[in-house]
């Protein structure tokens, strides 16, 4: 799998809110829109070019999971997050990257359009954007790699995790196969476009301990006028003999997410 990861770091004594993922998406979406839609009506129903719109595939596509996700800190004060391309969504890099100026410079942030002056685009670790200009020269996507197998981890679930069984949420607990589970799935559709895999085999590992708690958390959904529960499962997962296949999942849930909502920053795990 391909991909590439934007970070993006903004400088300003602005608090930002608990949750600034929805916020995120929903500026992008309209910065987004503005740089790429050439239709005059400037509405999706009909368009001749949605097909190959970039803003339809990340917004109006209902095609399963889309090819990108914010990664944010959960409550962090901070304006700072990072942008996951895959796959075919790495080709658009140019749209995205003066998408995503757009919105800190002329759509702004949260009720009162904030913007920004002061802000540093990296792509892995190297600056491509440093207040006045773009470099991308030599700015190739990543191949995911697994790093060496590692038997013995914590599992961080950093920002809600929205994950069903038996077609409910899981409210207060969530078994590991769960999240290999919803990691595989991602991959096989986003990378062979194949629905509903399963795991084609039986994880093996110990489990140590767990300390989850359910993390109660409300979006305000300005297209639908509404506010949404985004109520998800945060905590550690203590492990030990896990087998490689598990642990190459857990790795590239680290870049896909796990779960619901992940464009908005949900489902966001680290393993250490």
């Amino acid at each position: 799998m391909k991909y590439y990861n934007i970070r993006v770091q903004v400088y300003t004594k602005q608090n930002a809110p608990l949750f600034i993922g929805s916020t995120l998406r929903g500026a992008f979406g309209y910065a987004l829109k503005k740089v790429v839609c050439i239709n005059p009506s400037y509405r999706c129903d009909g368009c001749f070019a949605k097909q190959e719109c970039l803003y339809y595939d990340f917004y109006e596509s209902q095609n399963g999971y889309h090819n990108y996700r914010f990664d944010i800190e959960l409550d962090s004060s901070k304006f700072d997050f990072a942008l996951f391309l895959f796959e075919e969504s790495c080709e658009k890099l140019p749209y995205v990257l003066s998408g995503l100026h757009k919105m800190l410079t002329e759509v702004g942030l949260m009720h009162d359009n904030l913007i920004f002056e002061e802000f540093k685009i990296t792509i892995d670790s190297r600056i491509v954007y440093d207040g006045e200009r773009f470099d991308l020269e030599g700015i190739m996507p990543q191949n995911f790699e697994t790093t060496p197998h590692t038997p013995n981890l914590t599992l961080t679930l950093k920002t809600p995790l929205r994950i069903k069984r038996n077609n409910r949420f899981i409210r207060d607990d969530v078994a590991l196969e769960d999240i290999l589970r919803s990691i595989h799935q991602r991959e096989r559709q986003l990378c062979y476009g194949e629905k509903y895999a399963k795991l084609e085999y039986t994880p093996r590992y110990t489990l140590l301990s767990k300390s989850l708690h359910h993390q109660t958390l409300i979006r305000k959904s300005g297209r639908q006028k509404s506010k949404m529960n985004m109520d998800g499962i945060m905590g550690q997962i203590a492990i030990e003999n896990l087998d490689p296949a598990s642990y190459r999942l857990l790795k590239l849930g680290e870049i896909l997410g796990v779960g619901k909502q992940t464009v908005m920053g949900l489902g966001n795990i680290r393993v250490n």
